[in-house]
């Protein structure tokens, strides 16, 4: 089987210069995703699996010395600044905090493809295809296992509340069975469960306006007439 291509993200605003670093990492047999600022960059990383990130420190709704920071924190992609910014202090404190490497512009595009490859062979080679595991795709939503956050297709918050999380949760450590309410609640820890009410009913109602593409006609969290509901998984 073949090697899976790296998966590389252009966080940058000139136009030109996304264009040009997409054509050029593309013909080297990379898969390119880019973005314009940094609200692009993380609805991107809320919806795709990313194994390094190319990221410009001037973006025009933000500092991305402060977004490579909250990048290395929150996700295992690598990151290499690429800015016009030449400042050792900058530099320094990128490198201490924030990013894997530093290139400055203009650059040699060989340079940059050597810095890349560099980048991905430090990176660690136990995780897997899964960048994020901890984050699970759920129809239109990813649900952020470790935050216990819901995260729509434009990268904001969705309420969750703990019990829709629970749910959630026993839905996926069950796919592909049909539990009943009982059962449910019980693996829930919802000790409130009155058999004769319909509270379960009621929140997983707000789970499927939530994460089903059309919650009228819900393809992931399926009624079993009689018995109770079933957690489709989507297959890999």
């Amino acid at each position: 089987m073949a090697e899976p291509k790296p998966r590389l993200a252009l966080v940058e605003d000139d136009a030109d210069v996304r264009a040009f670093l997409r054509e050029y990492f593309e013909h080297h047999g990379f898969t390119v995703l880019d973005a314009v600022d940094g609200a692009a960059m993380r609805r991107l990383l809320a919806r795709e699996r990313v194994d390094l990130l190319l990221l410009d420190l001037g973006l025009p709704d933000g500092d991305g010395l402060v977004l490579a920071g909250e990048l290395k924190a929150r996700h295992h992609a690598g990151v290499i600044i690429v800015t016009g910014r030449d400042d050792a202090a900058t530099r320094v404190r990128v490198l201490k905090d924030a990013a894997d490497d530093y290139v400055t512009k203009p650059f040699e595009p060989r340079e940059l493809l050597a810095r890349v490859k560099s980048v991905l062979r430090r990176l660690p080679r136990d995780a897997g295809p899964a960048v994020r595991p901890n984050r699970v795709p759920l129809g239109r939503c990813i649900l952020d296992l470790d935050a216990r956050t819901l995260i729509d297709g434009e990268g904001n918050a969705v309420p969750l509340t703990a019990m829709e999380f629970d749910l959630l949760r026993v839905f996926l450590d069950h796919p592909n069975q049909a539990l009943s309410r009982d059962r449910i609640a019980e693996l829930a820890h919802c000790r409130d469960w009155d058999p004769l009410d319909r509270s379960i009913d009621i929140r997983i109602t707000r789970l499927r306006r939530k994460i089903e593409p059309d919650p009228a006609s819900p393809t992931l969290i399926q009624t079993v007439r009689g018995l109770g509901y079933r957690f489709a998984a989507p297959s890999c």
